[in-house]
């Protein structure tokens, strides 16, 4: 049997996983990570780095990052304690959804994560205090690619679920896209 229900959203290769869970009186048992089926819903590169967060505060937003090829990566972002509003931007040049995001609430108790592929720039926004998150990338951080929109750009004009109470100065600091971004050619 499956472990993962793959479920398409409306922006192509953006994924939203639902683990299944086998639970009994001692708690339950659920699959993390299944490279074989994850293969199939578009996680097919090795894993090259796995990165853990805390957010303390409530209405915390952090991102929206991305990397340029030819680092660009595939993420799998799970929350694991609290609830955050997690959301994509589909930043690939050509595509049909081109500045168009998705935003989904990922929980602890959902057992939901967010397969993110190559192309799209990732943020969340915490909706509880003290969540954490883990995020497994096809490939490490380099600093020399990192791309980033700002929460508030208004080209894409994400709904977040509360007033922002808090971003990094570096997260605060990023510049609207400029009237020429065509996008991330892959």
């Amino acid at each position: 049997m499956a472990q993962f229900e793959v479920v398409a959203t409306p922006l192509a290769g953006l994924k939203l996983i639902r683990r299944r869970c086998s639970e009994d009186s001692r708690g339950y048992f659920s699959r993390f990570f299944c490279a074989d089926e994850l293969n199939a819903a578009g996680f097919s590169e090795p894993i090259a780095q796995i990165n853990q967060t805390l957010t303390r505060r409530r209405g915390t937003v952090r991102g929206l990052h991305f990397q340029y090829p030819p680092h660009a990566e595939t993420k799998l972002v799970s929350c694991l304690r609290g609830r955050i509003f997690d959301v994509a931007v589909d930043l690939r040049s050509g595509s049909s959804t081109f500045l168009h995001w998705y935003g989904v609430e990922l929980s602890a108790n959902n057992r939901e994560s967010l397969l993110i592929p190559q192309g799209f720039a990732h943020g969340f926004q915490t909706l509880e205090e003290d969540c954490e998150l883990l995020y497994l990338h096809s490939a490490a951080y380099a600093p020399s690619a990192e791309g980033a929109l700002h929460a508030l750009e208004p080209r894409v004009a994400i709904d977040w679920p509360l007033a922002i109470a808090e971003m990094s100065e570096r997260d605060r600091q990023h510049s609207n896209l400029p009237s020429d971004f065509q996008g991330i050619e892959l």
